[in-house]
């Protein structure tokens, strides 16, 4: 008996989607499916089905307008092309002509100033793309913030409780079984960061908040280089 074909393989060269070809070409212009996936504000994965499973279909005029920007108007701004990525982005319809849900974590600022954001392994890898719209909105608002991460023991430059690191006290500090630790940075208590700074950081990096966040404990000697952050979190109010 023959062997069954296998469902969703990649497509050939020549069996490939509008999209993945935009795709390909923004590729070959030095963009990363990452890169990508930020400038449609979508998951990684997306772009990878793109050519495994035939979809992109949505993004086409997205994808054209930004190879455009690219290859004619010399634009290689990640938020700029972003924006014009975006007016031609809408989301989805159900059946009966609503809006559909999108199914991730609300990150909404209450009107006296507390907000929070928190996200795992997968979109830490996409940037956490889901806690640029809270660093924003809290710099508009002129917040304070913190944040949490959470890394292996070994990715730190200080042990657990130093004072030479934030928060300087045991009880701020998360130790997990896997080996890893959760650390605060930054508090009601002792003021925390200026939203407005920290989301220049965020523009900075092409909205990537995952980096802006590791350049930050780089730079201050909290971890090491090549630390991975497996989960943050990012926590805003309003100072008195």
């Amino acid at each position: 008996m023959p062997p069954r074909p296998r469902r969703n393989r990649p497509a050939r060269q020549g069996e490939l989607n509008e999209a993945a070809r935009l795709a390909d070409r923004l590729q070959a212009a030095g963009y990363t499916k990452r890169d990508i996936a930020r400038i449609i504000n979508r998951d990684p994965s997306l772009v990878s089905q793109f050519y495994t499973k035939n979809k992109g279909a949505a993004f086409v005029n997205a994808l054209r307008d930004v190879l455009t920007a690219v290859e004619t108007g010399g634009i290689t701004d990640l938020p700029e092309l972003t924006t014009i990525a975006a007016r031609h982005i809408t989301r989805r319809t159900t059946s009966s002509g609503a809006r559909a849900r999108v199914r991730t974590k609300a990150v909404l600022i209450t009107p006296t100033g507390p907000g929070t954001g928190r996200v795992g392994a997968q979109a830490i890898a996409s940037g956490s793309a889901r806690l640029r719209p809270l660093i924003a909105e809290a710099a508009r608002q002129s917040l304070r913030l913190a944040f949490t991460v959470r890394l292996a023991k070994t990715g730190y430059l200080y042990p657990s409780g130093s004072r030479t690191d934030s928060p300087g006290i045991r009880r701020d500090v998360i130790q997990r079984a896997d080996h890893s630790e959760e650390r605060s940075y930054g508090s009601a208590q002792t003021g925390g960061h200026d939203a407005t700074d920290f989301a220049r950081r965020v523009d900075a990096v092409g909205g990537d908040v995952t980096a802006a966040v590791h350049q930050w404990l780089v730079e201050t000697g909290r971890i090491r280089p090549d630390a991975h952050i497996t989960h943050l979190e990012v926590r805003t109010w309003r100072p008195r």
